[in-house]
């Protein structure tokens, strides 16, 4: 076995603690919920047992993850840097998890449009939060207003539009890959309809 898959063998059998940890389970209980014997799971999280893949993929399932999360490895990319979107006014940070989503930082200063016409809709997901200001989010026939720390969620099948309200607001906004090329599509910033 070479160092670095005992690393990954320990990780694995950490994981597996930390998850029965977390969901407040004793080791009789995942035991149980996994179909093997509380002793042969003490050995696996103790590193007396060797680690089998039939196992892995039953206590995976038990502790309701996929086995690809259970055996993942740390990234070294841990960081990472914004692009700057020149054309928007806006940073951008891909989401390694899910290239499909995008993570926007975005200063806003005007109102929302006054004019229904404007707003717009598109298939997608997004999320954002207010870092600084107050924000006013048009959605449909609501108007919302957004404050410092309050987050949002909508689909954006959902008419909508975001705009600032009584001086410049931050917020960063977290969109899926439907959203997000439903405001690149239109031309307007994302976040901004």
């Amino acid at each position: 076995m070479t160092q670095e898959d005992g690393e990954l063998d320990s990780l694995v059998r950490k994981r597996i603690r930390a998850l029965r940890v977390a969901q407040g389970w004793s080791l009789d209980e995942l035991a149980t919920r996994a179909r093997m014997s509380q002793s042969s799971l003490s050995r696996i999280e103790n590193g007396r047992r060797r680690l089998a893949l039939d196992q892995l993929v039953v206590l995976a399932r038990a502790l309701d993850t996929s086995l690809a999360q259970l055996v993942e490895t740390a990234s070294d990319d841990v960081i990472s840097s914004p692009v700057i979107d020149g054309n928007h006014g806006v940073l951008r940070w891909p989401v390694k998890a899910d290239p499909g989503m995008t993570v926007v930082r975005q200063r806003l200063t005007d109102p929302p449009p006054d004019n229904p016409s404007r707003l717009r809709a598109h298939p997608g997901h997004e999320w954002l939060v207010v870092l600084s200001g107050t924000a006013v989010l048009l959605l449909g026939n609501r108007r919302l207003r957004v404050e410092t720390n309050q987050a949002a969620e909508f689909p954006t099948m959902l008419p909508h539009a975001i705009g600032a309200e009584g001086g410049p607001c931050e917020l960063l906004g977290i969109f899926d890959r439907d959203a997000r090329r439903g405001h690149q599509g239109g031309g307007g910033a994302a976040g901004e309809d």
